[in-house]
């Protein structure tokens, strides 16, 4: 089940793996995005991806209803879903660079290509791994595409029911993709809380023995800590700056400061969650003498019986376990014992 994208282990038995997903948040300037991901870099993020495409991979130039954007979305004042993804796309001519930067700071990166000639330039590039976006499950000549370079995929599911995802599970696998990520989405923006389903997270690992998460577009860091909590090994989570500028993914996605101190909170969930095995904690032993034991609660002489009135079990435990109590009634000793002496099997006459 585990599996690495570059230098980091993607699986159960490791920390989860914490992608700044960049999307469209460097606003069309260069400058921007290479410090965005120096900045990912900085706040702890263990990955970058990007999204690989172009307007006319997406959509068509059409003015028709079909290709306009609702009034309900947060994209509304785009012309048409043209518009949108053109003022959104990361620019191929960009991608070479974009590697190099990661390359340089020790960052591995990845990508979401929208179409198999992103497939082809990306394999140019060695990416590691890819995603498929939420919206590109049915795509199956794409998911082909990719599963045929037996990299790692990271599959989105947050516009998909259960036939959806066995289509594209099968797909990858035929094809000869041998580690897929499962990422529990809601693919609203920004997705309330209340629809999240994060219990899909260990039901996934379950139903499909494969490695799951998040991908998060919740506002804060709530569903993020949840899910790991829950077992998730991998969150995607969109990565800005804290100069407020708007961007097309700006009103939902989280500023430096803010993935800074997710990634921070969720180092602490996954601390407390530990390695399931029934033990004493190390900060715990020094209080092993706060347990009981049976101490001498009024003096015995030798050769006299112990009794419900002469035996106790009180704090600390430095005396005899308790589980010898009923043991030990109306058996005589070897010795006077006062208020306060431990009470030890080597005490009790053999006779």
């Amino acid at each position: 089940m585990m599996f690495k994208i570059g230098k980091v282990f993607i699986g159960p038995n490791h920390r989860c793996a914490i992608v700044a997903e960049l999307s469209g948040n460097h606003g069309g300037n260069f400058k921007r995005i290479k410090k965005l991901i120096i900045e990912a870099k900085k706040s702890g993020a263990d990955l970058i991806k990007l999204q690989t495409y172009t307007p006319d991979t997406i959509t068509l130039n059409s003015d028709k209803n079909d290709f306009q954007i609702t009034k309900k979305t947060p994209w509304k004042k785009n012309k048409n879903l043209w518009s949108l993804y053109n003022k959104a796309q990361t620019p191929w001519l960009w991608h070479k660079e974009i590697f190099k930067l990661c390359k340089k700071i020790n960052i591995d990166i990845f990508s979401s290509p929208f179409d198999e000639e992103a497939v082809d330039m990306l394999e140019d590039l060695n990416c590691p791994a890819y995603k498929i976006a939420s919206a590109e499950i049915t795509h199956i000549p794409l998911i082909e595409k990719i599963a045929k370079t037996k990299k790692p995929v990271i599959l989105s599911i947050g516009l998909a029911n259960l036939p959806d995802i066995n289509l594209a599970i099968k797909t990858l696998k035929r094809n000869g993709c041998k580690h897929i990520c499962i990422l529990q989405c809601v693919s609203s923006y920004p997705s309330p809380l209340n629809e999240q389903n994060l219990s899909l997270i260990p039901l996934i690992k379950k139903k499909f023995g494969l490695v799951s998460g998040l991908s998060d577009h919740t506002m804060g860091i709530t569903a993020a800590l949840t899910s790991v909590a829950l077992g998730a090994s991998m969150i995607e989570k969109h990565f800005n700056l804290d100069d407020k500028r708007k961007t097309v993914d700006s009103f939902f996605s989280l500023g430096g400061l803010g993935f800074k101190e997710m990634i921070k909170e969720i180092r602490n969930v996954e601390s407390t969650i530990g390695n399931a095995e029934f033990q004493v904690s190390k900060s715990s032993k020094k209080n092993l003498n706060s347990r009981r034991s049976i101490y001498i609660s009024s003096k015995i002489k030798k050769g006299e019986k112990i009794t419900l009135k002469n035996i106790k079990v009180v704090r600390p435990s430095f005396g005899l376990h308790p589980k010898y109590f009923k043991k030990v009634l109306g058996k005589r000793i070897n010795k006077t014992l006062n208020l306060g002496d431990r009470l030890k099997l080597e005490h009790i006459s053999k006779n």
